[in-house]
This record gives structure tokens, sequence and C-alpha cells, in this order.
């Protein structure tokens, strides 16, 4: 059951923050659906889950469609290519996956002026990974300035998606360089407020480092439904 897998989750937050001395209303879930239903948003929301976590952006589209009644929040958590930053603009309430000032120029230009802003986070590569996604971590300020500037956009904080580490103190020290690094952004005039890190497996390291919102996707949902 879904629901009962959602308060598994929500007891492990509530334990990482308490540990972490930390209140447990400053940290969020997202609830990663990606290869999964309609309908298994719609159970999870129904234990009262509303903000989900996409990677692929046009399963997620037609996910919204056979959803469109339910007060539900988006959030695109997977990279865009330029001929998909449309369908983000015009559907996502949230982008995570920000790491080139032209992707931020693209979802600006087409995010519809009826909409609210699109909130941002900056992928930060925070472990060097040469095929991984995000910006360098001495690049994110540049880039965090840059996107201030773009209208119908608010840059909200950092998220990252550093390799399975092999133990507590080896994943909080990496969660920890990206909470430092935004520190620094704030440091810098920056106002942000969100540090998008932690999924099913490093989400207790995610908040003793100062995460705010986790991405959990197998502990609530299970394996991946299908392969997209």
């Amino acid at each position: 059951m879904i629901s009962a897998k959602l308060q598994t989750v929500r007891a492990r937050i509530a334990a990482a923050c308490l540990a972490a001395g930390r209140d447990p209303s400053q940290v969020s879930l997202l609830a990663v659906s990606k290869t999964f239903g309609p309908e298994a948003v719609a159970e999870a929301f129904a234990a009262g889950q509303t903000a989900f976590g996409e990677n692929y952006i046009q399963e997620a589209v037609e996910k919204m469609a056979a959803l469109r009644g339910l007060p539900l929040e988006w959030h695109c958590i997977g990279p865009v290519q330029s001929n998909k930053t449309r369908l983000v603009a015009e559907n996502f309430a949230w982008m995570h996956t920000v790491d080139r000032l032209k992707i931020a120029q693209r979802l600006s230009e087409q995010r519809p002026v009826e909409l609210p802003p699109l909130q941002l986070c900056i992928q930060v590569n925070v472990d060097g990974g040469v095929t991984k996604s995000g910006v360098a971590p001495e690049e994110a300020l540049e880039l965090a300035r840059a996107l201030q500037a773009l209208p119908r956009l608010q840059l909200r904080g950092l998220m990252c998606i550093p390799e399975p580490a092999p133990d507590f103190a080896t994943s909080c020290a990496v969660f920890k360089k990206v909470k430092a690094l935004l520190d620094k952004l704030n440091q810098a005039g920056l106002q942000l407020d969100t540090l998008s890190m932690g999924m099913t497996g490093d989400l207790e390291a995610a908040i003793h480092s100062g995460s705010t919102m986790v991405r959990v996707g197998t502990a609530i949902f299970g394996g991946r439904a299908r392969t997209v």
C-alpha cells in the first residue's frame, strides 16, 4: 500500500530531523512518481501527498492531463533538452535541474504570463563526475546571478545527485559541501531557501546536512514500473 509506505517515509524524515535537531516542518517530501501511472499518484494524493517529481517530460504531461482535477504540484527533476523546455515552462511548478543559462532563458521566454513564476534550483555537480549533469560549484554564483535577472522565474536554491556513498559520514560530507555553497551564495546577496537533496537511500544523511526537500521514489512506489 502506497499510503503505508508514505507513512514510513514520513516517519524516517521526522526521525532524521529529530536526530539532527531540526523541526520536521523544515523538510518537505517530493514523491518521485516517474514510470508510475496516474492511479499510483492518485493513491498517494489520497494519503496526503501533493508534490510529485517527474523525470520524463512527455510522460509527466500525459499524467498531469489525466489528473487535472487534483490540486497537485509538479516538479521536473530530470534533464531537459532545449526542445522540451516549453513543456516544462507550461506545465510544471518547479524545475530542479538547471545547469545552463540557455535552458533558463528558454524557460523564462516560454513561461506563460498567467502562471506564477517557475521555481528553479541549480543542479550542482558536487562530486565532479565527468558524465553527470550539473554546474561546477565554482560556477554556481555566476549562473545564479544570471538566473535572477530573468523574468517569470524564481531561483530558490540548489539540487544535487551525488554518487552513492559507502557510509553515513561520507554521504554527509558530500551533502555539506552543497549546504556550504548555498550559504556562500546567500552571503553574496542571494536569498535562497531550498536544498533539494537526498533520496530513498540517503535521505537521513541529507537531512542531517541541511536538506529542505528530499526526493523519494522507490520507498513510496517500489521499483520502476516499466522501462522508459
